[in-house]
């Protein structure tokens, strides 16, 4: 989504008054792939209602999903969210176009979970052979701001290749049809198209980028309901322990949620850690994330960091 349009729907939103929930309605806004994966698990196992209950605030939850993080975002500007999971990149530019919303936790963070990659067969070996190449990326992703971090280690700059924007999920397809020569891309489809042999790994997040995910809250929902923000907090990092001490049961548990099977599953999973607490070393990377994405014109606005982080509210829920 351009910025023009959050902009846009913004300010209509705030000249409508639209969206508002029920009273008793948590709306939940993620995408259906592994990077959330514990917001499904305590879907599933109804640890989001026993956490409300347990502060006397009952409540609807309604999940949706969308394919990315711009939606997300329209979906916020609408008045239609309450909570969202989504790339540290998206929910920046949310923040620098008037979102009012807080980021209250991380969703997850994973270096291995994005990656460059090239077909099987590629004569391509490291960042340098990316010059004068076709290379995909989600434009406004947060594999954008690792492409450009891999391009460095090989002394390159945009400037260097011919950046194609693409959806995440179609730049395997381009690789193999050979209409591209590499792509920046996240889970699930690194470790899908790796069992089938389509695609290797020429240079992951490792030492470059955490790969931090967010975990963003309406302000409003935050400084009105604050026992019901902690207690969506505390249901989150109930499924992030879940994954990680059984990680084979809920790879079967929320397998149609993320859009793959658990014998896949079971090693994606691996490659993060959800614990949603927010450390200092998360606020280091989002705060790079930031300055890059104002340094290329992702963003107009610059964001502060320490003030869209709600590390209070995190922090009261027992997470730190």
């Amino acid at each position: 989504m351009k910025l023009s349009k959050i902009v846009a729907l913004v300010a209509a939103v705030l000249a409508a008054g639209s969206g508002m929930a029920r009273a008793d309605e948590i709306r939940l806004a993620a995408q259906p792939i592994p990077c959330y994966a514990p917001i499904f698990v305590a879907q599933k196992k109804g640890w989001l209602g026993e956490e409300l209950a347990k502060v006397g605030a009952p409540a609807t939850i309604t999940l949706t999903t969308f394919a990315a993080g711009p939606p997300i975002n329209e979906s916020f500007a609408a008045g239609q969210q309450d909570f969202g999971f989504l790339g540290d990149t998206p929910a920046i530019i949310g923040k620098s176009v008037g979102l009012e919303t807080s980021l209250i936790g991380k969703s997850s963070v994973g270096p291995t979970s994005l990656a460059v990659i090239v077909a099987t067969g590629s004569p391509l070996k490291s960042p340098a052979d990316l010059k004068g190449k076709k290379v995909a990326v989600t434009k406004g992703s947060y594999a954008h701001h690792l492409l450009a971090l891999v391009l460095q280690q090989g002394n390159l700059s945009f400037d260097d290749i011919e950046l194609i924007n693409l959806p995440n999920g179609d730049i395997p397809g381009a690789l193999i049809a050979g209409s591209i020569d590499a792509g920046t891309v996240w889970e699930p489809v690194i470790t899908k198209f790796e069992a089938q042999g389509a695609i290797r790994v020429l240079a992951d997040g490792t030492g470059l980028k955490t790969g931090v995910l967010a975990l963003i809250a309406s302000t409003d929902f935050v400084r009105k309901k604050p026992e019901q923000t902690k207690a969506l907090l505390r249901a989150y990092a109930r499924g992030a322990r879940f994954i990680k001490d059984h990680p084979q049961e809920a790879a079967e548990l929320v397998t149609a949620e993320v859009n793959l099977p658990p014998d896949l599953l079971v090693p994606v999973f691996a490659k993060f850690d959800y614990d949603p607490s927010l450390r200092d070393e998360d606020i280091a990377e989002l705060k790079k994330s930031a300055d890059f994405m104002k340094s290329v014109g992702i963003i107009k606005t610059a964001v502060d960091i320490d003030a869209f982080a709600d590390r209070a509210i995190n922090k009261a829920a027992g997470l730190n």
